[in-house]
């Protein structure tokens, strides 16, 4: 558990629902996420995880229920406005830009930062020399914060799939943001990797003050990195708390974890 204080709300997922036709992916789920948390989300396939981090990032709209992000309304906001408040994230099926080097990808994400004027944008003027250094210099820090310092000219498609995870979380922090949600990052990885992941994502909560969101499988890394988690079933939440409590509840173990 984070030893910030005091705990003080980021986050809120109010009576959230999502409907594809007749299929109801996220059926009025509701919960609190505090700042400085690492958050979990965990269920079986198809419970709605990722339908979760979509709405919350603005890819699709709910069809009802409401998100308050620092007490502001976000439900309606499209994608990169919602980026450009604090929200970045990772997908479950990697989304690099393959031909382009692992620098032009971190810089890329970097440009909702840079202050020159709308005209300038408008009119295809590039922005000043001093932004552009500044975008570089910060891209390379998160290269070498991520382990990649040394493969910045690498073209993103010729890393390994560890290595690409990497990568997208060096992106996502280049958007400076208050929340980094995270889709299944121990994906791929052998029990090792997994165990360097959990000590590099507390890490990184700790150095950029950030709160973190995560869907992940591997039930072990999520309840011991975790400060509280939320188990959906069938787009349902069926419980909420920390991992202690969640593991014990009949519900989830039903649901998702078995009798193990």
């Amino acid at each position: 558990m984070t030893n910030k204080q005091p705990e003080s709300l980021i986050l809120e997922v109010k009576a959230l629902t999502r409907r594809f036709g007749g299929l109801v992916a996220v059926n009025n789920v509701s919960f609190m996420v505090n700042k400085y948390e690492i958050f979990g989300l965990i269920g079986p396939n198809g419970a709605g995880k990722t339908t979760l981090f979509n709405l919350i990032t603005g890819l699709i709209p709910c069809s009802s229920g409401q998100l308050l992000y620092q007490g502001r309304e976000i439900s309606q906001l499209r994608p990169h406005k919602i980026a450009g408040l604090g929200i970045a994230r990772t997908f479950q099926n990697i989304r690099l830009f393959g031909e382009l080097s692992a620098l032009e990808n971190v810089i890329i994400a970097r440009h909702l930062h840079i202050k020159s004027g709308m005209l300038a944008g408008v009119l295809g003027i590039p922005p000043s020399p001093q932004e552009e250094h500044k975008s570089r210099q910060k891209a390379l820090e998160l290269l070498a914060l991520v382990g990649l310092g040394d493969r910045t000219d690498e073209k993103a498609r010729n890393f390994a799939y560890g290595e690409q995870r990497r990568l997208e979380i060096a992106r996502a922090l280049a958007l400076e943001p208050q929340i980094l949600l995270l889709d299944e990052p121990a994906a791929g990885m052998n029990p090792n990797e997994k165990q360097q992941l959990s000590v590099f994502i507390r890490n990184l909560r700790d150095r950029f003050n950030l709160t973190i969101i995560l869907i992940e499988h591997h039930v072990p890394l999520v309840m011991g990195l975790c400060d509280r988690i939320a188990v959906l079933d069938f787009g349902q939440l069926i419980a909420l708390g920390e991992p202690s409590v969640v593991r014990g509840d009949p519900a989830v173990i039903e649901a998702y974890l078995g009798n193990e």
